[in-house]
């Protein structure tokens, strides 16, 4: 069998833990700062874990990083 490609997109994105979980970082905050609140920003920063949902399709697209 040949080798099963990585989409290059999903690698630099997420990271998989030891345990399994999808780490990525936090959405909604490339522009429009002004109108969001202190708080919002403050929430948003480093990374959170995918849901469930999520994760299936992250690893699907990394097949070697599970």
């Amino acid at each position: 069998m040949p080798k099963m490609k990585t989409k290059s997109s999903a690698k630099k994105r997420f990271k998989v833990t030891g345990t399994g979980k999808v780490l990525a970082a936090q959405a909604g905050k490339r522009h429009g700062m002004i109108k969001r609140s202190n708080k919002f920003i403050r929430d948003a920063r480093g990374t959170a874990v995918l849901s469930e949902p999520d994760q299936k399709l992250a690893k699907l697209y990394m097949p070697y990083d599970r």
